[in-house]
Order: structure tokens, then sequence, then C-alpha cells
């Protein structure tokens, strides 16, 4: 039914945590930072950090908080522009609705 969750976090999700978690810490080793430092930049706690890298989820915008505090903000947040991928460069010039109802809906 949509719109109706289970509780469980979907694999493909735990796996994109995982390996998100592998990368923030390969960033922070990369900088020569320490869990320490890298979450006073963040202006966050320091298990805040180590639950990131981790896996073990975050809040977006701590996740964001911490890609700034490496460098690597504008990195994360060109990969989720639609118009540099070739569905978003095809309907480019096509204009977006100003809202979106699940199909069949309603009928």
């Amino acid at each position: 039914m949509a719109g109706t969750t289970s509780g469980r976090t979907p694999v493909a999700v735990v796996r994109a945590l995982d390996g998100l978690g592998r990368d923030v810490t390969t960033w922070r080793k990369l900088r020569h930072l320490t869990v320490e430092q890298v979450a006073d930049r963040a202006g966050l706690g320091r298990s805040t950090v180590l639950r990131l890298e981790a896996g073990q989820g975050a809040s977006l915008e701590n996740l964001l908080r911490v890609a700034r505090a490496l460098g690597v903000l504008d990195l994360l947040t060109k990969a989720l522009d639609p118009y540099a991928t070739d569905v978003g460069r095809l309907r480019a010039d096509e204009e977006l609705p100003t809202r979106v109802r699940a199909r069949g809906a309603g009928r």
C-alpha cells in the first residue's frame, strides 16, 4: 500500500549508509583530520561523526555539516543535480509540474 512503511531499512539503503560512512572516513583521513577536528568544524559531537562513519545513519543536515567540514559539500550536492544526468538533460526543456500525484489516485 502506498505511503506505508515496514520500519525495516531496505538493504540498498543500508549498503549506501555503509559506503557513505567509509567515504567520510576516507575523506577525513585524506585531510589528515581527527574525528574531534571534524566534529568541531561541523559543530557536532564526536559521537555523531563516529555514527556517520560507522554507517549508522545521521540526519541530512549532519551529513552536510560533515561534508562541509571535509571540504566536499559541493561534490555531494552536485551528485544529486538532476540536470547532470541523461534523463535530466533530455527533459531540461520540459516544464516541471507544480504537483505530482500518484498514478491512478482517486480514479
